[in-house]
């Protein structure tokens, strides 16, 4: 199953996919036109500073798409689930209670304004889209510390590459 993987090697904590992700999720899927009518779109993707030895190090984060998912085992409506090896959300079932917050072991789901969690759903209207990238947070990283695909492929890419700090 593809996923998306992060490079701390790489990240910068720019914000771009944070800011891609958001638009992306945005009614008009423009960034101009949505501040322009007044919607503040909401990421599904966070960069943080993780800390690592001595140093901090930058990763952006998003759901896992974990299996089994802690989030679905605590989600209390069913709202969250698995389909075809993502965990989504049916945003009428969710009654904002967060338990899926609470039970995510990365943080990666978000309660919204409007009492229904927030997480990624691996860009579902970008799939065959003629010129763009899958995803559009790796699409939008300026460094490509983000990498879709599978394990094998994310862990030879760190075996191969070596980068020092």
């Amino acid at each position: 199953m593809e996923r998306i993987f992060c490079d701390l090697r790489r990240c910068l904590a720019c914000g771009a996919c944070e800011l891609a992700c958001a638009v992306e999720h945005s009614s008009s899927k423009d960034l101009f036109r949505a501040v322009l009518e007044g919607e503040a779109p909401v990421g599904r993707r966070e960069v943080q500073a993780a800390p690592f030895g001595s140093v901090s190090l930058n990763i952006s984060l998003a759901c896992h798409h974990c299996d089994p998912a802690p989030c679905v085992d605590a989600c209390i409506t069913g709202a969250m689930h698995h389909e075809d090896g993502v965990v989504l959300v049916d945003q009428e079932r969710c009654v904002g209670c967060w338990m899926c917050v609470m039970a995510c072991p990365f943080g990666a789901i978000t309660p919204s304004k409007l009492k229904v969690a927030l997480k990624c759903d691996l860009c579902p209207d970008r799939e065959g889209k003629a010129g763009r990238a899958r995803y559009a947070c790796v699409e939008a990283c300026p460094t490509e510390a983000l990498f879709a695909g599978e394990f094998v492929e994310f862990k030879r890419l760190l075996e191969e590459e070596v980068v020092p700090y």
